[in-house]
């Protein structure tokens, strides 16, 4: 079996119902696109609930993980606990359901080397307050995990990306069927990926 060109790699990302009401879809788009990488992908619509579920695929060992962490930070600060630690852990895909379908967003997938690992660092952290300066989240939006648990929500950082290239396959057979990625040949590909470029651009001397 031949081993893929790393130039094929993909990486599925979300831009989330806030960057749509923040006018943000261009500029995000604009700096997947300035790197090299290739849309192969795009759709706007509104996340199916079941779908979030699957695609966040937590076990119940993660929600208890979660969850009693959940009610030791309650029981620090004074306050009761009333739900098993299960419950709780739940309560953090529940947030994220209601945020990611109280409205429409923008699904791609994004191909190039190094895919996953190039558009991770533009994004940045999950928490926007402490994302670097020149990151998606660390320049467009100012929301805290504090902030965020104090009003009983999920923390809105604009955008999702896929986190390492093993989990790139799984969420894109989620969200697109295979029709809906375009195959295609881009111009700027002989400049990134050719071995020779010597062919590409006509050199004329002038005379004046």
């Amino acid at each position: 079996m031949a081993i893929p060109h790393p130039k094929t790699e993909r990486t599925f990302v979300i831009i989330k119902p806030d960057g749509i009401q923040r006018n943000l879809v261009g500029e995000i788009i604009s700096r997947f696109e300035r790197t090299g990488l290739k849309l192969v992908a795009l759709k706007m619509t509104v996340a199916d609930k079941d779908l979030i579920w699957k695609h966040y695929n937590k076990d119940d060992a993660w929600f208890i993980k979660k969850g009693t962490g959940i009610v030791e930070n309650r029981k620090s600060a004074g306050l009761s606990a009333e739900k098993e630690p299960i419950e709780y852990g739940k309560d953090i895909i529940r947030a994220l359901e209601k945020y990611m379908t109280f409205g429409p967003v923008v699904m791609m997938i994004w191909e190039g080397n190094q895919a996953v690992a190039i558009v991770k660092k533009l994004v940045g952290t999950t928490e926007p307050a402490v994302s670097d300066v020149g990151t998606i989240r660390g320049d467009l939006t100012l929301d805290t995990y504090a902030m965020a648990n104090v009003d009983d929500r999920a923390v809105r950082n604009l955008i999702h990306c896929t986190d390492q290239p093993e989990e790139a396959e799984g969420e894109i057979n989620l969200w697109f069927t295979p029709q809906e990625i375009i195959a295609y040949r881009h111009v700027q590909e002989a400049m990134l990926y050719d071995i020779n470029i010597d062919g590409s651009y006509c050199l004329q001397t002038v005379n004046i």
